[in-house]
C-alpha cells in the first residue's frame, strides 16, 4: 500500500481520494485560469463581416504626421515662430512652454479624385489615396515607445495582456487550418517585444507565429519547420505516437494547458506541409516582385514582408503584422535630431505598401481584407535639438484600406499646426474597437474570463467609429 501511495501523484491523489472531491476542487480553482481547450476551428462572427482578414502595417518610431499626411499650411507660414505650447513628456506636462515650430521638410500635393494631401516622402501611395481612408485626430496612451507601442498592440502600456492579433484568432479561428491564425513577419526583440504578439492568458494556440527577425525577412522560414534527419514517412510515425500518448494523458487529466499542447502539436505537424511553400516567393512573377520593388537595394527586404503578407492573406492567415522596426535604441522613424532621415525609411517602405495595395485590389483580396498603416504615435511641429520632432501621442495620423472602410475619405483632424486631435477624436481603443468591428466582433462582448474577471481587447472604453465605414 506505501508503494502504491508514493507511486501517486498529488493530482491523482486529488481525483480518486474521498470521492474525488479534491478533484472538484481543484478544478473549480483553475476555471478562468488555466486556458480552455484551444482551437482555431473558424467561428461564426456575431455580425456580416465586413473584413475576413487583416494586415497592419507597423511603422516603429512615430512618423511625423505633419510631414507625411497631415498637411498645415499654418506651419509654412509660421515657421521658425515660437507659441505656448503644453508638453507631454512627464517633467513638462501640464505646464505650457515656448516652443520653436518647424515646417514640414517636404511639399505636399493634392492627388486623386478625392483631392488628398500627400508629402513627397510617399509618391507610390499618393497614387492609392483613392482606396484610403486617413484617420488624422488619432490619439494614445503612453509618451515612450515603449508603452506606446505595447498599447497599440495589446490595448495596454505595462500589464500583459493579449495582442489584438491573439483576440482576432480567439474570436475568428482560421480559414486555413494547415497555417496559423496569427502571423507577425520580422518583429523588433525591443519596445515590447514578444509581447506585441504574445496571446498572455488566452490558450497558447493564440499566439503570433514569428517569422524572420527584425530588419531581415530575406529567405524567411518558420523555425524548426524542416527536418533533415527524418523522412515524411518517419515523422508521420513518430507524430502518431505522440499524439496517442498526448490523448491518453489528456484523458486522465484535469489540466486545460494539455488539450492546447495537443492543439499546437497538431497545428505544428500540418504546418510542415503547407508552410515551406508558404514562404517560397522563387514562384512569384518578374511582374509581381517588381511593383513591391523587390530585388531594388532600397525596398528589397521590406517588399518581400509585404508579398508574404499578401500570400499569408490569400491562403487564410487571419492577421498578420508586418514590422518596419529594428533593435535599435531609437526605432527607425524616431528623428529627434534628424528629421531628414524621414526620407530614408519612406523610401523603404512607400514602394512596397503601394505594391501590397495595388496586388490586393488586381486579386480581389482588398474587398475583404483590412489594410492598417500606422505608427504607435506621431511627432510634434515643433522643432527639437535643432531638426528633429518630439514625440506626440496627442495627434496624429493612420490610414486604412479595404474591408468595407470607405475610401478616398479624410476623418477628423488635428488643430491647425498638428498638435493635438480637435475634430472626431479617434482613440486607439477606438480604432482596434473598429477593427474588430469590421471582423464582425463586439469588443464588448469578445471577452476572456482570467484570474476572476472578464478582459478584452479595449479594457472598459473603444467606441466604433461607423462613419468610417461605407
Amino acid at each position: 500500500m506505501d508503494q502504491i501511495l508514493h507511486n501517486l501523484t498529488r493530482r491523482e491523489m486529488l481525483k480518486t481520494a474521498t470521492c474525488g472531491f479534491g478533484g472538484l476542487a481543484l478544478t473549480g480553482m483553475h476555471f478562468g485560469e488555466a486556458a480552455s481547450p484551444a482551437s482555431l476551428v473558424p467561428k461564426t462572427s456575431l455580425f456580416p463581416q465586413r473584413a475576413k482578414r487583416v494586415i497592419f502595417i507597423f511603422m516603429a518610431g512615430g512618423p511625423s504626421h505633419v510631414d507625411t499626411f497631415d498637411y498645415k499650411p499654418e506651419l509654412f507660414a509660421k515657421d521658425g515662430k515660437q507659441i505656448d505650447f503644453v508638453g507631454v513628456r512627464t517633467n513638462t506636462f501640464g505646464k505650457a512652454s515656448k516652443r520653436i515650430l518647424m515646417k514640414p521638410l517636404w511639399e505636399f500635393k493634392r492627388y486623386g479624385e478625392c483631392g488628398q494631401f500627400v508629402s513627397s516622402l510617399f509618391p507610390n501611395i499618393a497614387k492609392h489615396v483613392d482606396d484610403l481612408a486617413f484617420i488624422h485626430s488619432m490619439h494614445t496612451e503612453g509618451v515612450a515607445h515603449g508603452p506606446s507601442t505595447l498599447f497599440m498592440h495589446t490595448g495596454a502600456t505595462n500589464l500583459v495582456r493579449p495582442s489584438m492579433g491573439s483576440w482576432i484568432s480567439y474570436g475568428l479561428g482560421t480559414e486555413n487550418q494547415n497555417l496559423p491564425a496569427f502571423v507577425t513577419i520580422s518583429p523588433s526583440a525591443s519596445k515590447g517585444g514578444p509581447r506585441n504578439y504574445s496571446n498572455a492568458f488566452l490558450p497558447s494556440i493564440h499566439q503570433g507565429t514569428a517569422i524572420g527577425h527584425s530588419g531581415n525577412v530575406s529567405g524567411a522560414k518558420i523555425k524548426n519547420i524542416d527536418n533533415a534527419m527524418l523522412s515524411d514517412a518517419q515523422r508521420e510515425n513518430r507524430f502518431g505516437l505522440l499524439q496517442s500518448l498526448n490523448r491518453v494523458q489528456a484523458g486522465s487529466s484535469l489540466d486545460d494547458n494539455l488539450e492546447a499542447t495537443i492543439s499546437n502539436y497538431e497545428l505544428a505537424w500540418r504546418m510542415q506541409m503547407e508552410a515551406p511553400e508558404l514562404t517560397d516567393l522563387s514562384k512569384e512573377t518578374a511582374a509581381t516582385k517588381s511593383i513591391y520593388g523587390i530585388d531594388e537595394k532600397y525596398t528589397d527586404d521590406f517588399g518581400k514582408q509585404c508579398l508574404l503578407a499578401r500570400r499569408m492573406v490569400e491562403r487564410g492567415v487571419r492577421f498578420v503584422s508586418i514590422n518596419y522596426s529594428d533593435e535599435s535604441a531609437n526605432p527607425r522613424w524616431d528623428q529627434h535630431g534628424n528629421m531628414p532621415k524621414h526620407a530614408d525609411h519612406a523610401r523603404a517602405t512607400d514602394k512596397p505598401v503601394a505594391g501590397l495595395l495595388q496586388d490586393l485590389k488586381a486579386r480581389g483580396l482588398l474587398e475583404d481584407t483590412l489594410v492598417w498603416w500606422g505608427g504607435e504615435f506621431g511627432r510634434t511641429p515643433f522643432s527639437q535639438n535643432k531638426n528633429g520632432r518630439d514625440h506626440n501621442p496627442r495627434g496624429f495620423t493612420v490610414f486604412l484600406a479595404g474591408g468595407g472602410i470607405k475610401p478616398g475619405i479624410s476623418y477628423g483632424a488635428t488643430d491647425e499646426i498638428g498638435g493635438i486631435a480637435v475634430d472626431n477624436r479617434v482613440h486607439m481603443h477606438d480604432l482596434h474597437a473598429t477593427i474588430l468591428y469590421a471582423l464582425g466582433l463586439d469588443h464588448k462582448e469578445l471577452t476572456y474570463r482570467y484570474s476572476g474577471r472578464d478582459f478584452r481587447l479595449t479594457d472598459v472604453a473603444g467606441r466604433v467609429v461607423y462613419d468610417l465605414f461605407s
